[in-house]
This record gives structure tokens, sequence and C-alpha cells, in this order.
């Protein structure tokens, strides 16, 4: 969705919060301690996914993913104290359960929120869906929590029933909303790597009045940011502070060889090895999203100093639901031209007229790339093509990362596949391994 996306995912995640670690069963403790687990993450548009179209060119899957970035970047931007996703930006989806007995979900994994809830029974206002709504009444786990209760006070905006209970609501900057019960309720997940798991006593959202750009295919949304009610802070000491992902390439998103991108919990979660590199996560007020600080950027040999108007430590946001990577425009600026003059080639415009640079890449030229390399604090992230350039049409490329008027830098997906992308709350760190997810 969008921040007000995103992560256009699924994926910035956990560091800092002020409130005990929410309750978890201690069986499904010790078992994720030991072996920890794997979730699989569904692109937008891979065969797997409801929104998936067959009549779409690539091109126009990648036009589509494009669009999506921005508006995920345009609400970051104009909304970020509020939850930051909804639909339009959706890069990814994961299968979850509610209930007892599992009620099975399709929800979408966002980076730039925190709650984890879904459309319930009975519905005074509903968003159209095609899946049946979950109903709490069927669930033998199901309580709502009091409008007293530690849980009910961390959120931004609460208020308290008749009964005294707690109700919820978050909004989003394209005016979508979602409100409801807060409650508990055991939360499965379907995991790669074993049988699925069971998080007992999990906060969710029982939404009863929700409204917006919704769509009909999905049905709520897991919140992964770095607040107290995400997903991710709910499993807390029982993923020993450990979580990670490694995104698959776009075009790989969308072929029918059923290998998808994975989120890693727990043990899973490590990402080591001699090619790790890792820099600090910095915490801020805001703490839904997760912050790196970018000191500049090489193209080839020439070093480009990074400058945003906050020009200070956490100047850039890391989030797996935006496609693009955005900077100032100012930055773009010194950015492109470097490139620009390191490519023995001609520029020509996107035919979309949303990039900045583009070259014709036909089979009988091929454009050299330069070696570029991202320096944040203490990490040298050196890119691929693969990173840094996506073809727009069938002879077209174009650079992945976009000047924006906006007050935030966000570090997007297409710079993050094929890096295995691990945080460690308990370091407060975040580490980037060179990685073939395709095979990961």
């Amino acid at each position: 969705m969008e921040p007000t996306n995103y992560y256009h995912i699924f994926l910035c995640f956990f560091f800092c919060y002020a409130f005990s670690v929410l309750p978890v069963s201690i069986v499904f403790l010790t078992e994720a301690k030991r072996v920890g687990f794997s979730v699989e993450l569904i692109h937008h548009d891979s065969p797997k996914s409801p929104f998936y179209n067959p009549k779409l060119t690539p091109y126009e899957k990648v036009f589509n993913a494009i669009r999506r970035s921005f508006s995920g970047v345009n609400q970051f931007n104009q909304n970020v104290a509020q939850a930051d996703i909804i639909n339009n930006r959706v890069s990814y989806l994961m299968n979850i359960s509610v209930g007892s007995p599992p009620f099975p979900i399709l929800a979408i994994a966002d980076t730039g929120s925190d709650l984890i809830w879904t459309q319930c029974r009975p519905c005074t206002q509903c968003f159209s869906q095609k899946d049946a709504l979950f109903d709490p009444r069927k669930s033998s786990t199901f309580r709502k929590l009091s409008c007293f209760s530690r849980q009910c006070k961390a959120l931004e905006r609460s208020s308290c029933s008749n009964d005294q209970t707690c109700l919820y609501s978050v909004s989003y900057g394209d005016t979508s909303f979602s409100n409801g019960d807060l409650a508990m309720d055991t939360v499965t997940l379907g995991s790669t790597s074993g049988p699925p798991v069971p998080l007992t006593k999990t906060v969710i959202g029982c939404g009863h009045k929700n409204a917006g750009t919704f769509n009909d295919k999905t049905s709520g949304i897991v919140g992964l940011g770095g607040s107290e009610v995400s997903l991710v802070t709910q499993l807390g000491d029982s993923i020993g502070g450990k979580f990670s992902y490694c995104l698959t390439p776009f075009s790989f998103s969308l072929s029918k060889n059923n290998t998808s991108s994975k989120l890693n919990f727990g043990t899973n979660g490590v990402v080591s090895g001699s090619s790790v590199v890792s820099t600090p996560l910095i915490s801020k007020e805001l703490n839904t999203f997760y912050y790196l600080t970018l000191e500049a950027i090489s193209v080839g040999a020439k070093k480009i100093r990074f400058v945003d108007s906050s020009s200070s430590k956490g100047n850039i946001i890391i989030d797996s639901g935006t496609t693009l990577t955005f900077f100032p425009k100012l930055f773009n600026s010194k950015l492109i031209p470097a490139l620009s003059d390191a490519i023995d080639a001609k520029a020509v415009k996107d035919p979309n007229g949303l990039l900045d640079l583009c070259y014709n890449f036909r089979t009988d030229f091929q454009v050299r790339i330069p070696d570029i390399t991202v320096h944040f604090t203490g990490a040298d992230v050196k890119l691929s093509p693969l990173n840094t350039f996506i073809r727009v049409t069938q002879e077209i490329v174009c650079f992945t990362f976009k000047g924006s008027g906006g007050a935030h830098s966000i570090y997007g997906n297409f710079a993050q596949t094929n890096f295995l992308v691990g945080y460690d709350r308990q370091k407060k760190t975040l580490s980037f391994k060179p990685t073939d997810c395709t095979k990961a």
C-alpha cells in the first residue's frame, strides 16, 4: 500500500521498542530460537498473485511497478506521521491465517505500517473482497483488549468503546482507513521450511469499518514496521531480534518457475559470511520506518558525496515496498551526469516520461554500465546492473534511481534485489550480503 507506503516489500523492520515484548506462546519461543522459519513473499505481478494478468507484457508490468513506486514515495513525503501503504503500492503479499481454527487470509506485507489487521464480521462498512470475511465469533482464541491495556496505549490513535474495550483507527495518505476492535488471537504463518508456525496471543486489528483504495483480492495488512504492534516487534526475543529477506529479480518474479522471494525469521534470518557488510539502523521518533545513513555513491572511481535537506544520520529510509530508489533532485543532478559521462552511448528519453536516464539497448549493442557503489556508514554495497537499470521496452533500459522533490530519500527494492538483507534489532544493524535469491 502507500507509505502514508509502503514498501513499495516487504520490506524496513524492527529496532527500538518502548514496551516489553508482547506475549507469544512459550512452545513457539523455544522452537523459533532453535530453528527459525521462513515465509514466502508473493510478488504483486507473479503467477502466484491474484493480481497476475497474463495479458500484460513484461514491459507493461515494469511500467505499472514504477508507477506504483511514484504513488508510494508521494505518500511517504506527504504524510510521514501516519501508516503509509495502500493498494497502489503493494509489492509483496503473504498467506497467513487468523483465529482457531485457522482462517486463511491473503494480506499485503507492508513495511510502511505496523498493525496486523483484517476485515471482520459484522461489517458496518467494508470494501469489497472476493474471499469470505473473518468472523471473530467463530474463533475460540479471539479476545478483545481493554482500552487501558499497554497495547491499546501503544497505538497512535485509539479510543474506548462503551464496554471499555479498545478501538483502533489507522489511516493512510490516500484517505484509505481501517477502524475496529483491537484484539488478541492466534496468527499462523505458512512456513517454507517446515510446518505452519502458530503465534498465540498476537495483537491484531479486527476491522469493522474499512474503505479507500483497497482491492477485492486481499483481506488486510501484515504490518512489518518497527513499532510495538508490528508482527516483527511482537515476535520479539522469539526470533533473537533477527530477520532477513531475499528479493528475486523482477523478471524472475514474473516467470512461472515457482520461485518466490523469502522472508526469514530467527536463526533462518541470520546474515553471515565474509562478503557481509553492515551499517547502523538509526532510531527516530517515527519508529515505523527503518533509517540508514547514506554518505556517498561512487560511479566507477568518481565518488559523489550525498547531501540532502537533513545532511545527518538516518537520512534515507530502506523500504522493500518501493520499487525505485529516490534521492533529492539536487543530488540526482550530480549523479546522473557522472553516470552519463561514464557510459559511452547516447542517452534517450524514457518513452513513459518517468525516469531520468535511459539508453537504447539493442541485441547488437551492449551498453557498458560502470560499477556503482552505495556507501552507507560502515558498509560499501556494490550494485550490479540488475540493481541499477531496468528494461522498459524491448530496446530501452533506464536508470532505477530517480530525483524527487520529496522530503525523504528511499532505498527501494530494485537496489536490494539479489542481496540477503538482514535486520538485527539487538545489535541495531542492517546487513547486506550478495546472494542469488533465486536459489536462496
